[in-house]
């Protein structure tokens, strides 16, 4: 595919083989062909590594935090799961939402968790709403320690952000969605492998082998859940889908 986008004309030009359309940048498809262009140089770039909240990195697109936050306000949920802690900035981002709101707590699930992450996470002054738990995301003993953390009747809400591959992020839907309250969501995050597969850093299995597989396969055996767009709060515009890293990512327990 070749997207050529012309400021001059105000256009987007999208080739698929002998194939072409045009759209206006004007447009919802304008838009879109050009966010499309933009998510892969974004991947290839590596511009998602050069973020920070509150003073620890987070690697993750801009956008897809900000519509994450839209959920958890209008959610307000007591206790967000992240699988996956990396150097904890995604952590340190949902727990200060959860103190300007007022109420809620994370726990933080890692595999490893590096020493200096550590001590960077338990120094930081949102770590009084942060738990860690080190050891694997699917391990059933993990999974029976993050469990006795929540208290009866606590809205839950998960992400998961750790390893990515298909079977892995299916085995964690698997285990975390029992938690799950019906009307809330696990997030299953970075999709875009399958499209950004032939760039850098990617693998000849990208096409199948990701989190949106995993998703399709949960909800497809699992009929409590649905993939569901959350809606936006506030529209004044044309677009109506996010610009994202995390496509079919919204798993929402429905019964």
């Amino acid at each position: 595919m070749i997207t050529t986008i012309d400021e001059e004309r105000g256009e987007v030009i999208v080739r698929d083989g002998n194939h072409e359309t045009r759209h206006s940048l004007a447009t919802a498809e304008g838009f879109a062909a050009a966010s499309r262009a933009w998510l892969r140089a974004t991947w290839d770039s590596k511009y998602v590594y050069s973020f920070a909240w509150m003073g620890r990195p987070v690697i993750q697109l801009p956008e897809d935090m900000i519509r994450l936050q839209e959920v958890i306000y209008a959610l307000k949920p007591d206790v967000l799961v992240e699988t996956g802690v990396a150097h904890g900035g995604s952590l340190i981002f949902y727990a200060s939402l959860f103190e300007a709101m007022g109420k809620g707590r994370v726990i933080g699930v890692d595999i490893e968790i590096r020493p200096h992450n550590r001590a960077a996470i338990e120094a930081h002054e949102m770590k009084k709403r942060i738990e860690l738990i080190e050891g694997s995301s699917t391990a059933p003993d993990v999974v029976e320690q993050v469990g006795k953390l929540i208290k009866p009747g606590e809205t839950v809400l998960v992400v998961l952000d750790s390893n990515h591959t298909r079977g892995h992020v299916l085995d964690e839907l698997r285990a975390y969605g029992p938690m799950i309250n019906v009307g809330s969501y696990i997030v299953a995050t970075d999709g875009i492998m399958e499209q950004v597969k032939g760039g850098p850093r990617t693998g000849e299995d990208w096409d199948w082998n990701h989190p949106k597989a995993a998703a399709h396969a949960f909800v497809a055996e699992d009929k409590r859940f649905v993939i569901e767009e959350p809606a936006f709060p506030s529209n004044e515009g044309v677009v109506t889908e996010r610009v994202t890293y995390w496509p079919d990512a919204f798993i929402k327990r429905i019964a």
